[in-house]
């Protein structure tokens, strides 16, 4: 199907172009969200006159984005969860709840501008890319956690999946004498 796009969209084109889409895309996502139209002579003629307005409301939505981008650059969000031992989260952390986390915060970012292509499944530090606008993203850093100390520890450079970490044991520092008594054996061959 071809289509006039009404705004830029990554990997298909700018706005004003005409491209070849396939028909799914067009009809589920394109055209029902308003970012084309059908490619026909009634609608060439749609945009060529409406586009003035197209452009004046892509930039002003892409400055709101810079202003958003602007207030995030730099910033990591602590998110507190349930993990083992291990560092292994008891659930996950989907883009669903980077959206809730940053909604919290007063960031209005919908859960399909983040890019989370699997579910963070660790504790640790996260990089994480958000897609304000086609022309605007910007990479927060969510520091994922077992608690609120835990986060500043691993803020700090620490890495809280070892066993200093966790028991506050040196794994280097341990000896077979700290686990096993000799003298132990020797009671038992006396009896």
């Amino acid at each position: 199907m071809q289509v006039i796009l009404l705004e830029r969209i990554a990997k298909l084109g700018q706005m004003g172009e005409t491209v070849k889409v396939r028909d799914g895309f067009a009809r589920n996502y394109l055209l029902p969200l308003g970012k084309a139209l059908r490619a026909n002579e009634a609608n060439k003629k749609r945009f060529e006159s409406e586009r003035a307005t197209l452009e004046a409301r892509n930039l002003e939505r892409k400055s709101e984005a810079q202003k958003v981008a602007d207030a995030l650059e730099g910033k990591s969000f602590i998110v507190v969860r349930s993990a083992g031992e291990t560092g292994q989260l008891y659930g996950s952390v989907a883009a669903r709840d980077v959206a809730e986390i940053l909604a919290a915060e007063g960031f209005n970012v919908g859960r399909n501008q983040v890019e989370l292509n699997t579910p963070i499944k660790a504790i640790g530090l996260h990089k994480v890319t958000l897609h304000l606008h086609a022309e605007v993203e910007l990479a927060i850093e969510l520091n994922v956690a077992r608690s609120s100390e835990e986060a500043e520890r691993q803020a700090k450079g620490e890495n809280l999946t070892s066993a200093e970490a966790i028991y506050g044991v040196d794994e280097d520092a341990l000896r077979p004498e700290d686990f096993f008594d000799p003298d132990a054996d020797r009671d038992l061959e006396d009896e």
